[in-house]
């Protein structure tokens, strides 16, 4: 990335030089700009662009002098901090108390810290310009920052040195390292292909001597690479909301009405499943509206129901079926379906009563699509295992209520938390209520992480029935994560339609742009990401399995190695997910590996890539007939070298059919 420095601006004046699409952060130098409190306020509260503050201090006439210069840039930085500054970059030159204090502070705002090294006269030798970068880490850096002046090309090298050095072996990355002067200029690129997060540039008057300006520079190096910038993307509704209401409205007295609804395969068979159990569905717009055949007093005669490819439909729909139908029923479906188990079904099924079996030869105990159910569902105690997922745990929880009897559910070591709590929100809007407690220790409370919680105990009183309702469905934060992560890598976009307040899961990626470090904001419905500096991070996905493929490729844009737990969770999907996404890696010549449960990925920025004649490997790729990996692939493609062809593209109509037509 460029970052562009600006200087001897007004505020008015540094708000049209963010405007131009070429700036993609600035460092904003607040000894030059006469900026008020409420301006600086204003500007670093408000920019959606990473930017940094400076303060560099020059008065060193006396100590007095110095001191009260350094207490001035102190204040200044301090605001801009508060405010909400990406960056501040503090010399190493600095005193001790500030030094301490500005590394307080950045702990507590989660502004990273850049600590920076000047030689306005000559280019030390290496050896000291590489304690230089260590005194940076040690003194709380998260970047290192080195300029020099260059009096050769010996110089220039030298500088160019530090990315070898076996020392700083472990903080290539985070390490920017140039030099001032004349014949220098290239020294701001060759930092850039050797991993330097962003280097800089004037925006109308150098800084220093050699600083080239941004829209040279920008031509340099980017050349006629394009990038993501767009903010008409429309993100479908979430399946995970609507196929849980459909089917809810379906057993519901009254007519129910759902809004923002969009068509897909797996919406579409959850309304066939409806029109099975004799509810009256139709659609004008995007408004869907469902007659109901509540309340259920005799069982249903349905012998036959087509789950289509929807594994979570197919998993409520057994102890719904259970409850509701006279049993024996079957459960059809088509596509991958019935090659992925339903891990955990016969034995979770059978605590409560009900026997379900494989209607086709299959070797072990797994149960798979066609299957039979057969028996009433038993209300009672239960303690069922939680790491088969969360997808029949919520047929229960929608299936139970209807019982005469209350019943008790203990779930142990539950995995897709949030689904169980979407669940338990949609029955709340549909006039069911159910208990939950969570279980875990102080670090569960303090962190409010899904991650701590070792149980749930659900209470779930019988004699319930649901009511029509209407309900504004939500956008798909599945979907929104392919658009989020390609704006962050490659430009920026711009979301509507979706609630940052969200039960779903996926929303999770939204913590996962933050730890790599891209720019996100959002105000009400609209949620915006623009590019920023990327470097690796850790993230454990097992509770939002679904946006795996699409953050893999955010990690192989991030410098360093990126560490993703949660890689058994992936193995039941509409492809055995683990294996796809190394061969999607592999394929786009991204080195990564599986260790266990984790995932871990080689990453390098995209500037990087483009200097270094290192982008994506284009070429020939299977979705393995899943929507999550040709979604994935396709966002990637905007980084590749070349032509990227899908096998299979169609599969994305399961989820999001106007996916690759957004991009046309």
């Amino acid at each position: 990335m460029i970052c562009t420095t600006i200087q001897h601006k007004t505020l008015e004046q540094i708000w049209s030089i963010l405007d131009d699409p070429y700036v993609e952060m600035a460092e904003i130098r607040l000894d030059l700009c006469n900026l008020t409190r409420e301006e600086t306020e204003d500007l670093f509260g408000s920019a959606e662009k990473p930017l940094i503050a400076t303060y560099r201090v020059t008065a060193q006439s006396s100590a007095k002098d110095f001191n009260s210069e350094w207490e001035r840039a102190r204040r200044k930085m301090t605001v801009a901090v508060e405010a909400g500054a990406r960056f501040v970059d503090v010399d190493l030159a600095a005193p001790v108390g500030v030094s301490q204090y500005f590394q307080k502070l950045c702990r507590n705002t989660g502004t990273r810290l850049i600590r920076s090294f000047h030689d306005y006269s000559k280019t030390p030798e290496l050896s000291y310009l590489v304690q230089a970068v260590q005194r940076c880490f040690r003194y709380g850096a998260d970047i290192a920052k080195i300029v020099t002046t260059a009096a050769s090309e010996q110089d220039c090298e030298t500088v160019g040195q530090l990315y070898s050095s076996e020392e700083l072996a472990s903080s290539r990355t985070r390490l920017i390292a140039f030099a001032m002067g004349e014949n220098a200029g290239s020294t701001r690129i060759d930092c850039l292909k050797k991993g330097a997060p962003f280097t800089y540039a004037a925006f109308d008057e150098p800084a220093a001597p050699g600083q080239p300006l941004l829209e040279d520079l920008h031509a340099k190096v980017y050349g006629d690479f394009l990038g993501l910038f767009r903010t008409d993307f429309e993100v479908p509704c979430s399946k995970s909301f609507a196929q849980r209401a459909v089917i809810a409205a379906a057993l519901a007295e009254g007519t129910s009405r759902l809004y923002n609804y969009t068509p897909c395969d797996d919406n579409e068979s959850a309304v066939k499943v409806a029109r099975a159990l004799g509810a009256k569905v139709t659609r004008r717009g995007s408004t869907l509206t469902i007659s109901g055949i509540g309340p259920v007093r005799n069982r249903l005669p349905v012998e036959k129901i087509d789950a289509g490819e929807s594994g979570i439909l197919a998993r409520l729909m057994i102890p719904l079926l259970a409850q509701i139908g006279t049993t024996p029923v079957s459960i059809t479906g088509r596509g991958t379906l019935p090659g992925r188990p339903l891990a955990g079904a016969s034995d979770i099924m059978a605590a409560f009563g009900v026997i379900v079996r494989n209607e086709a030869p299959h070797e072990g105990r797994e149960i798979y699509v066609p299957l039979a159910v057969k028996g009433e569902l038993i209300p009672g105690t239960a303690d069922i295992p939680g790491k088969p997922g969360s997808q029949l745990i919520s047929g229960l929880l929608m299936a139970l209520p209807l019982c005469e009897k209350p019943s008790r559910v203990y779930v142990g070591e539950p995995k897709s938390i949030p689904y169980m709590f979407i669940t338990l929100d949609v029955l709340r809007r549909f006039g069911v209520t159910v208990g939950a407690q969570l279980e875990g220790n102080a670090e569960m409370l303090e962190k409010q992480d899904w991650s701590y919680c070792t149980g749930i105990n659900f209470t779930i009183e019988g004699g319930q029935s649901y009511k029509a309702a209407e309900i504004d469905l939500e956008g798909d934060w599945s979907a929104a994560a392919n658009f989020l992560v390609g704006g962050a890598i490659f430009g920026g976009v711009e979301l509507s339609g979706l609630d940052t307040t969200s039960l779903q899961a996926d929303i999770s990626i939204m913590d996962v742009l933050v730890e790599a470090g891209a720019a996100l904001a959002y105000e009400d419905d609209v949620v915006s990401v623009r590019k920023a500096p990327l470097e690796a991070f850790d993230f454990d996905l097992s509770h939002a399995p679904d946006i795996f493929p699409i953050v893999s490729v955010l990690a192989a844009f991030c410098a360093g190695t990126t560490t993703l737990p949660g890689v058994s969770r992936l193995r039941g999907k509409e492809s055995d997910r683990a294996a796809a996404i190394l061969e999607m890696l592999s394929g786009f010549g991204v080195q990564a590996r599986i260790d266990g449960d984790e995932l871990q990925i080689e990453g390098e920025t995209l500037t990087s890539r483009l200097l270094g004649g290192r982008l994506l490997r284009g070429g020939k790729f299977s979705s393995h007939h899943d929507h999550r990996m040709a979604m994935a692939i396709r966002i990637a493609s905007i980084g590749a070298d070349g032509p990227v062809t899908i096998d299979d593209p169609a599969c994305v109509t399961k989820s999001f059919p106007d996916f690759f037509e957004q991009f046309s």
